[in-house]
């Protein structure tokens, strides 16, 4: 399971916001990495995160039998990170979050892998009436019935640089008067950093003990969800409404945004913000794998600033 003397790790969405992350410590650590993507000339900034020749990006998909076993063929790890955030025409949840990790751990097990992470997500619940909640339980069944020592983390929203949630909303706090709160903003997020559930699949490779287990990824501090955009507004300076609407209003939106070809709300991802976001009681965590998690404060006032209106200061929202 060498290339070149080197360890052959295959990486599933390795191009992704959580995958740069994962490759570059795969690859720090001498790794040979393929990263396993779609588009694989949209890999290629990858590449300079390792010595010529140690990260490969591949073009393969996550649905095909042929493509996955080859790319896992020789690997000693792997490591999942496929998801979606809505469904497409070609790219079903069942698909791509329910059927595929289960393909991924069959072909790992049959390269004779030495450990699988795959990655999940808090609320993964085979009775939630999200279907992405339910693809995520699913494929987190399919991925342990093929490669039972297989570990899997269940991050909450997962923040950094390249992040899709304070970055949306400061973005969208540059030019929107109001801010939406669905059901009162009163939802419970416990956002964790992006390094920190990248050095969670590490740590989950590295320690025996993590086979077969679930973590749940967490931050330090629990928060609101009017709480997260009033600190979005008060770091980037800005004054905007935060406005209470009621769900009926939120589901009539997502309606009309589902027309678009990345909406930016679907009615199903108004069912998971109905449900707290947040590390069960009892959970293994960050902590069990040695992790100590970094702050929202810590981080995401140094990439927000490109948001801040010039010549303002920190300001609380109205």
């Amino acid at each position: 399971m060498q290339a070149g003397g080197r360890k052959v790790a295959t990486v599933f969405g390795g191009s992704g916001f959580i995958g740069r992350y994962v490759v570059k410590r795969l690859a720090e650590r001498g790794h040979v990495v393929r990263v396993a993507v779609r588009d694989p000339e949209a890999a290629l900034f990858l590449k300079p995160m390792g010595v010529p020749g140690q990260i490969v990006p591949v073009g393969v998909s996550v649905t095909d039998d042929a493509g996955v076993a080859a790319v896992v063929s020789g690997a000693e790890v792997v490591v999942n990170l496929v998801g979606i955030l809505h469904e497409t025409r070609t790219a079903t949840f069942k698909a791509i979050q329910g059927e595929a990790p289960g393909r991924i751990g069959r072909a790992a097990a049959a390269a004779g892998a030495h450990a699988v992470v795959h990655l999940s997500a808090i609320g993964a619940d085979p009775a939630s009436p999200s279907a992405y909640a339910r693809s995520k339980a699913e494929g987190e069944e399919a991925v342990r019935a093929a490669f039972p020592g297989a570990t899997i983390l269940r991050p909450s929203i997962v923040f950094g640089p390249e992040d899709g949630f304070f970055n949306r909303f400061a973005a969208l706090a540059q030019f929107l008067p109001a801010l939406p709160l669905y059901g009162g903003g009163e939802t419970r997020f416990q956002p964790v950093h992006v390094g920190d559930v990248a050095d969670a699949v590490m740590a989950a490779l590295d320690r025996p003990e993590a086979a077969g287990r679930t973590y749940e990824l967490g931050g330090p501090r629990v928060y609101r969800f009017r709480e997260l955009l009033a600190y979005i507004l008060e770091v980037t300076g800005r004054r905007r409404l935060l406005l209470p609407l009621p769900w009926s209003v939120g589901r009539l939106q997502a309606r009309l945004f589902e027309l678009l070809p990345n909406p930016p709300l679907t009615r199903d991802q108004l069912l998971l913000l109905q449900r707290d976001n947040v590390v069960a009681p009892g959970a293994l965590t960050l902590a069990e794998l040695g992790i100590r998690p970094k702050a929202v404060e810590a981080i995401v006032p140094g990439y927000l600033a490109r948001f801040r209106r010039r010549g303002t200061s920190r300001v609380a929202a109205a």
